[in-house]
């Protein structure tokens, strides 16, 4: 992840250079983490900067909004357009994007009511999230359980939800391993900090419900649609802990860290340590897709440059 000082970003309806887009530090989104956000990631094709999902991932920030209960004063369309002029301003061939909305005030007190809320896009380069994603992660069983929704809305992207996932995070890398996995409040397989995870058992494609306390991921909802096309059994079901240590195959997925194969999970190796089938298919097409070589998904590209001509 890359941000310099001569980059532009998008600020309350105007494309800005960076620098200038200053806060106290005394907002109260900083103070209380009370923010909503989003990551969207744009790949290079052919034909330019195409953006994965974009119309998914402005609904999922609207949603987040609403239930948050923020008037962000824009609307899908609008935030849409910005955030293609954002990608666009900043010349990038690839990108990751963050859309983010905050409360842009300084009085102190965790009252939200009347409270300006400022909206803010950016857009960098930004390569791979795991540096060694391509080998395998080493992943423990976080000691501590994904929240759910009786404590704070699972289903929305809010800032302070990510708590959470920074002191698993935290803990993981201290064991000496390169991420966590979180279990819900019934000790059911929840999801990494910031992904989603799959598991394949006898040739079958699980992950974890709507009922483990997971973010709907945009991409898990897209390998579900993939792995379908591509002839391979989906199951949405609760997932015990015990499964992940037999899993076949193991993987992450999630816009930062896309397919990131798991290999190993509190010292027992999952499929001999070696990335397995199943998830290497599903890996190659997903990058044929998102590269814009697969026509057959091209409803899930939005090609900045196209647009804006357009």
């Amino acid at each position: 992840m890359v941000m310099t000082d001569s980059q532009k970003c998008w600020l309350n309806g105007q494309i800005i250079p960076l620098p200038e887009a200053k806060v106290s530090i005394m907002t109260h989104s900083l103070q209380y983490g009370s923010g909503i956000f989003e990551g969207i990631r744009a790949y290079e094709t052919s034909e330019g900067p195409a953006i994965f999902r974009l119309e998914e991932h402005v609904n999922r920030f609207m949603k987040t909004a609403r239930i948050y209960m923020m008037d962000i004063g824009y609307t899908n369309e609008q935030i849409r357009d910005a955030i293609i002029e954002t990608v666009r301003e900043n010349n990038l061939k690839s990108a990751y994007i963050r859309p983010f909305a905050f409360y842009d005030d300084s009085k102190v007190g965790v009252s939200t009511y009347n409270k300006k809320i400022s909206v803010f896009i950016g857009a960098f380069e930004f390569g791979k999230y795991f540096s060694n994603a391509d080998a395998g992660l080493k992943c423990k069983i976080s000691s501590l359980r994904r929240f759910d929704s009786s404590s704070l809305p699972t289903q929305a992207k809010g800032s302070g939800n990510y708590l959470n996932s920074v002191l698993a995070m935290k803990e993981a890398r201290r064991s000496g391993f390169d991420e966590a996995i979180l279990l819900d409040r019934n000790g059911m397989v929840a999801e990494g900090p910031g992904e989603n995870i799959f598991l394949v058992r006898d040739g079958k494609l699980i992950t974890p419900g709507e009922d483990s306390s997971i973010l709907l991921g945009i991409t898990r909802m897209s390998l579900l649609e993939l792995a379908r096309d591509m002839g391979i059994e989906v199951v949405e079901r609760f997932v015990h802990r015990e499964e992940i240590y037999v899993a076949d195959e193991l993987f992450f997925c999630g816009t930062a860290a896309e397919i990131t194969p798991i290999l190993n999970v509190d010292g027992v190796d999952i499929a001999n340590g070696k990335v397995g089938p199943i998830t290497r298919k599903i890996r190659d097409e997903f990058f044929n897709i998102v590269q814009g070589k697969e026509p057959k998904y091209s409803k899930w590209l939005t090609k900045a440059m196209a647009e804006i001509d357009g």
